[in-house]
């Protein structure tokens, strides 16, 4: 099964020093990648390149996250992640337009997703996604 991995694990998995809590989440997320079960949005690229103040450093890790292409999205991931959107927030569940879109891409193609993001537990109660 496909994985696709969240802004919040990119972010640990790549800074230049990790928690020690960290580490089994960067080994999973090693894991993943070398089994190229890895699957990356745009709008997470996007996240996760935004705010690098140095340019070699911003180049840098652009290069390694092109070895990741973009998962291309059809009207129905957009639509999906709309309901997905209403039906949380009609229970009191607040989330980022992005993290609907994950859920969405997510569930219409079977994926699980790899997040630290505690939102994503809320989120599992009122919508069909997978955590990984």
């Amino acid at each position: 099964m496909n994985v696709l991995v969240d802004t919040s694990v990119w972010s640990l998995a790549l800074r230049r020093s990790s928690p020690s809590e960290a580490i089994a989440i960067i080994n999973l997320l090693r894991d993943l990648i070398t089994d190229g079960k890895v699957v990356l949005l745009g709008a997470i690229r996007q996240e996760v390149l935004s705010g690098i103040r140095h340019k070699e450093q911003f180049v840098r890790l652009r290069d390694y996250l092109r070895a990741f292409p973009d998962l291309e999205l059809t009207i129905e991931d957009y639509e999906l992640a709309a309901e997905f959107f209403n039906i949380c927030r009609s229970n009191g569940v607040q989330g980022s337009n992005i993290d609907f879109l994950i859920c969405a891409v997510a569930h219409l193609r079977g994926y699980s997703i790899f997040t630290t993001d505690k939102d994503f537990d809320n989120f599992r109660l009122h919508i069909p996604i997978l955590l990984l």
